[in-house]
């Protein structure tokens, strides 16, 4: 009698142990299906809460260009542009490679002969034009939103010749961003990319980089 009681025993502690242990492995389990896309949600905050700081970084540092540009700021010399790579020196801007580009443009309406001479202020027949652009930084990363038709023939500090005439030089996608020149009026346009690779995570983000575009 005593014997049988012993055994029976023995079979009841080890089925509490068996079962205890099942209930560690399930535990174990749960947490791992919780925390693998808990970990990856977290990453993919932190990714973009870094990139909306950077998007302010370069920004700023879009208008501070832009804001010199229409000043008159020769930005084909290099010691003009030392200056600009001095504000975006945290973001690894440089005059030549580095993390960033910068495009500078100047983007004038050219009235169609329709509009009269002189040509009135309302008339929106006729083209934008490129009169001038600038480039420097990393040529290797995407540049202009505003290219032109074709190929044109610049001078050393970024003029169009012939802006006027050269059908190669008309930027076609000027106006459906929302901007319409009066006739003969010119835009300042600066735009700058820099690439995050830094802060890059797949599944977030395939091509990191963060751009931006500003108008006097």
């Amino acid at each position: 009698m005593r014997a049988m009681i012993k055994r029976n025993f023995r079979e009841q502690s080890h089925g509490k142990k068996h079962g205890h242990g099942k209930e560690q492995g399930h535990s174990i389990l749960e947490f791992a299906l919780v925390a693998m896309p808990t970990v990856t949600m977290l990453l993919g905050v932190v990714v973009v809460g870094v990139d909306l700081g950077r998007s302010s970084q370069v920004a700023e540092i879009c208008r501070d260009a832009d804001a010199m540009y229409v000043r008159g700021i020769d930005f084909s010399q290099t010691g003009n542009q030392q200056e600009l790579v001095r504000l975006g020196q945290n973001m690894n801007l440089q005059t030549s490679a580095g993390d960033g580009l910068v495009t500078l443009s100047q983007i004038t309406f050219i009235p169609d002969p329709s509009c009269g001479s002189p040509a009135d202020p309302n008339c929106t027949s006729g083209k934008n034009v490129l009169r001038q652009r600038i480039v420097f930084g990393n040529t290797s990363l995407p540049s202009t939103h505003f290219p032109t038709a074709g190929t044109v023939s610049q001078d050393a500090e970024g003029n169009v010749a012939n802006y006027a005439t050269d059908s190669n030089a008309v930027v076609a996608n000027f106006v459906t961003n929302g901007f319409q020149l009066k006739p003969n009026e010119t835009s300042y346009v600066a735009e700058t990319y820099f690439r995050t690779v830094d802060v890059s995570m797949a599944g977030f983000q395939s091509n990191p980089g963060i751009y931006a575009q500003s108008f006097f």
